[in-house]
């Protein structure tokens, strides 16, 4: 595909593992597609059928079990950024072997250009679900110094795991809901005021967010329970909103 050419790189390091586990992303994705405006519903009708953006929200991570080397090697640093403590991204830059924000600009391009094959638009469509998500989680605007908290080994409820795999799924598994649930019960709560607080389309602004949060996320122990959810399980619901928004925004924007 045309598409894949254009952004086929080499990566020559593993970067961090997936964003927001299922749940997570699928609950991004139903958020946003409550807040999509006629337009861009038209255009993700035309592109995906019937495929929801909840199901499209987890397809570049079903696709990374594809032995394909586009999926094993050229995919898999879209996913993060880095942007070490102190650090603005537009300081620091993509590396050359790009990451989720180079992706987001190429996809952006592609998911409007009618002259592109419908499977490169489709493929777009989903990562642009997939990358804004995993930028709103703190541990994919990675601080350069441990894969985005995959090297910080720990305990989560006495088993063993580390600080990423506690944020992409640990803390949202934890609650024991279906993503439908969750997504229903944070839309709710979601008020107009946030609404237009939160509805802006610039990655600058999503990542400094997500360094803040992390640079406050790392635990003093090693062992992990109820403290440390009690403390960051409103975190999580906050940014998954947030991500929900943010994809309606930036889709509405872009089919406006």
């Amino acid at each position: 595909m045309r598409l894949l050419s254009v952004l086929t790189v080499c990566v020559a390091m593993a970067g961090p593992a997936y964003g927001w586990g299922p749940i997570g992303h699928r609950t991004t994705g139903a958020i946003a597609e409550n807040h999509l405006n006629e337009k861009a519903q038209a255009a993700i009708r035309d592109l995906l059928g019937p495929e929801t953006l909840a199901e499209a929200a987890t397809w570049p991570d079903d696709m990374r079990s594809n032995p394909d080397p586009f999926w094993q090697k050229t995919a898999s640093s879209w996913h993060y950024v880095t942007v070490p403590h102190g650090k603005s991204y537009e300081a620091v830059g993509a590396p050359d072997r790009g990451d989720a924000i180079t992706a987001l600009e190429q996809f952006s391009r592609t998911v409007t250009d009618e002259s592109a094959p419908l499977a490169d638009r489709q493929l777009a469509l989903r990562f642009i679900v997939h990358i804004i998500g995993d930028l709103h989680q703190p541990l994919h605007v990675g601080n350069g110094t441990d894969r985005g908290g995959n090297d910080v080994k720990l305990k989560w409820f006495g088993k063993d795991s580390n600080l990423h795999s506690v944020w992409d799924s640990g803390l949202i598994d934890f609650e024991k809901l279906s993503y439908s649930e969750l997504s229903a019960w944070l839309d709710s709560k979601i008020t107009p005021e946030q609404v237009a607080q939160w509805s802006n389309t610039d990655p600058d602004i999503w990542m400094a967010e997500s360094a803040a949060l992390r640079d406050q996320i790392y635990p003093e122990s090693g062992d992990l329970s109820w403290t440390y959810r009690y403390e960051n399980v409103p975190h999580v619901k906050t940014r998954l909103s947030m991500g929900g928004i943010r994809i309606a925004s930036y889709l509405n924007a872009l089919f406006q």
